[in-house]
């Protein structure tokens, strides 16, 4: 989320969390004003994510001593050490290349509150608005898996069947242009989930 009302927006439509995206290079990046301005107009219970990708590790302390997030999510190559000297819950991104060891990477992170796989792209860290092959996702992940990577409100249902993931991940698929937020494909995305979840 870039803007308040954005991230309002999704709150109501019944977001469980926002994402604020400190990777200056994203086209997506807030800075720490403007972050903080976003998080504390949320109402209770929404859940802050503050995304990072190979930062230093003083960056990621500046941004818990300014902004109430609720969980840290790491986006590059951040050792299981770097990850787990912030002592806050966090999530670690696994880019899904062809070779990669879903299971084995997950046990290297034996302390994140989950792992979200998200599309592999040599050029991109994510955002790619492209999908992966599902099915490579095995069954015994030992933590839990937030999907992520070219989900739409026309594929998100589908996902949710076939993964059945704690938690799906969204940002160009409900956007009109980079950082730009469509509120119809965030509410049809919201209620697709919603849908079958309760089905």
């Amino acid at each position: 989320m870039t803007h308040r009302d954005d991230a309002l927006y999704a709150v109501n439509c019944g977001a469980d969390a926002i994402g604020l995206i400190f990777v200056e290079k994203s086209p997506r990046f807030v800075s720490l004003t403007e972050a903080r301005f976003i998080a504390e107009s949320l109402p209770p219970f929404v859940s802050v994510v503050g995304l990072f990708m190979d930062a230093p590790a003083e960056k990621v302390r500046e941004a818990l001593r300014v902004l109430p997030l609720s969980l840290l999510q790491f986006h590059g190559d951040e050792s299981p050490e770097y990850c787990d000297q912030f002592e806050m819950p966090y999530i670690k991104v696994l880019r899904m290349r062809e070779d990669v060891n879903v299971v084995a990477f997950a046990q290297e992170y034996p302390n994140a509150a989950g792992i979200l796989l998200d599309t592999y792209h040599k050029e991109q860290g994510g955002g790619t608005g492209q999908t992966f092959d599902w099915k490579r996702i095995p069954e015994d992940m030992p933590l839990p898996v937030i999907l992520a990577g070219g989900l739409n409100p026309e594929n998100v249902a589908d996902a949710v069947k076939q993964v059945c993931p704690y938690a799906v991940d969204v940002s160009s698929g409900v956007e009109s242009a980079p950082a730009v937020k469509d509120y119809q494909k965030i509410e049809k995305f919201i209620k697709e989930v919603q849908r079958v979840g309760t089905s």
